[in-house]
């Protein structure tokens, strides 16, 4: 009994795309890991805004008794020192560290971020985090000036605008910051606390050899700010 062409011609398509089936199922593109675009910003705003409380917020200090007694306020354009260094080291942690390190983005194991079927949300790697690592580098830096001028320039005489400018501030920007890079899918635990961890060292150092080598004092310039 001879089977009609047709059915030959079906039969035959549908082996050949059973047969194919697995083959375009691994040229399939990966596919793309949930990120949060609306974290994305709030983190890039928090952490550039932990790091410019420490060009807003004046250095706080108890004047000398021999010349001004009572609590005064300098601006000094030297900050930038400090700042423009956090913000280089930030630069080099996203552009050419991470790259080092290679620490994927969650969601994304396994993946090239160089190869052209990689999904946009895994073109970069994760850690350690340029957020945190900035944020918490505001932080750090803010609490060194801060406990150098309380203890070394004001005797251990306390004042709320140091405490509020150059800790609970970038305090909490940090902290949200980490935060929203973990809720956003952005980075992990570990790449978010190893960016913090990082950051925080850094602006410490840098705060501390700012505030130890410049004095709150105003040498030069204005009453009110200095360089």
């Amino acid at each position: 009994m001879r089977v009609p062409r047709f059915v030959g011609c079906v039969a035959s398509a549908a082996a050949l795309s059973f047969l194919a089936a697995p083959a375009l199922a691994q040229d399939a593109p990966p596919p793309a890991p949930s990120r949060d675009a609306g974290w994305d910003g709030v983190t890039t705003g928090l952490a550039v805004a932990s790091v410019a409380t420490q060009l807003v917020m004046p250095r706080v200090f108890y004047s000398d008794p021999e010349t001004t007694v009572g609590f005064r306020a300098r601006w000094h354009v030297s900050v930038l020192a400090p700042v423009l260094a956090i913000g280089g080291l930030t630069a080099f942690n996203e552009l050419a560290f991470k790259g080092v390190v290679k620490a994927e983005r969650p969601g994304c194991e396994g993946l090239d971020p160089k190869d052209a079927a990689t999904p946009v949300e895994c073109a970069s790697y994760g850690g350690p985090s340029t957020h945190a690592f900035a944020a918490f580098a505001g932080l750090g830096q803010g609490a060194a000036v801060f406990l150098v001028d309380t203890f070394k320039h004001s005797d251990g005489r306390l004042h709320a605008a140091p405490i509020v400018g150059n800790v609970a501030v970038p305090l909490v920007l940090s902290i949200v910051t980490a935060a929203g890079r973990g809720a956003g899918g952005f980075e992990d635990g570990g790449q978010i606390l190893a960016g913090a961890g990082a950051g925080l060292g850094v602006g410490a150092l840098l705060g501390l050899g700012y505030a130890l080598l410049q004095r709150p004092e105003c040498p030069y310039g204005s009453p009110a700010i200095c360089w």
